[in-house]
């Protein structure tokens, strides 16, 4: 089975307060984006790789990302106003020989090789997979004036993360259902749950943040220091 994958690259990262997009950020000497799109490409599954990114980075991406890197996998398109406007984009530029497709975003840095491959074990069985983490704080759902509702279960409870994988037919049919009604969803694995139709959930790492603070820059400096994540070094 063809396995392609989509990094989203396109958001401009409004509350890092910076003058550059957070996936183009440096850490440690070298953007964020190196580090996600390192994991992807050591990976022998995944064949291609779709990155998408805002029309104003296109030539940064390229030059500064994909040249720069020397990535061999690694193929640049234009995002939309959306995030999910960015992945339906990059399902198109897929080949038309893609079985399993992984969706990740990238500022999620140290996502591990073995997440990445479980996910799309997954995939190939269920058809839709998403990666998450049990929450360990109790949630409360709160009301008008700030009152709360009720606990919810804390054991039902999990904090989604990417990647999200899936077979390639089922989450582009998943997209251009949720385009034709304008729907826009959070994440990808909710345009499959709309359709009536299970996704199954592995377990992925508490230490595959994404990065959207100046707050997470430094914790992403701390665990780059303590060894984590599977990109080059």
């Amino acid at each position: 089975m063809q396995v392609g994958a989509i990094i989203a690259a396109g958001g401009r990262g409004k509350r890092m307060n910076a003058g550059l997009p957070k996936q183009f950020l440096a850490i440690k000497g070298h953007p964020i984006l190196y580090y996600t799109l390192s994991t992807f490409e050591s990976i022998g599954q995944i064949k291609e790789i779709v990155l998408v990114v805002g029309k104003d980075d296109l030539r940064f991406a390229q030059k500064e990302i994909v040249e720069r890197y020397r990535f061999k996998k690694v193929r640049i398109t234009e995002g939309g106003a959306e995030r999910q406007d960015s992945v339906y984009n990059g399902l198109r530029e897929l080949s038309p020989q893609t079985d399993i497709v992984v969706i990740h975003d990238a500022v999620r840095p140290f996502i591990t090789k073995s997440i990445i491959e479980k996910s799309i074990h997954a995939a190939r069985e269920y058809r839709a997979v998403g990666v998450a983490v049990p929450v360990k704080d109790t949630i409360k759902v709160v009301g008008s004036g700030n009152v709360i509702k009720n606990t919810p279960d804390r054991k039902s409870l999990w904090a989604m993360q990417t990647p999200q994988s899936f077979d390639y037919g089922l989450i582009m049919e998943a997209h251009e259902k949720a385009r034709r009604e304008g729907f826009y969803g959070t994440d990808d694995t909710v345009l499959v749950e709309r359709m009536g139709l299970p996704v199954r959930v592995i377990e992925g790492a508490y230490e595959n943040i994404k990065i959207t603070t100046p707050e997470d820059i430094v914790i992403a400096e701390t665990l780059i220091g303590l060894g984590y994540g599977d990109f080059r070094r």
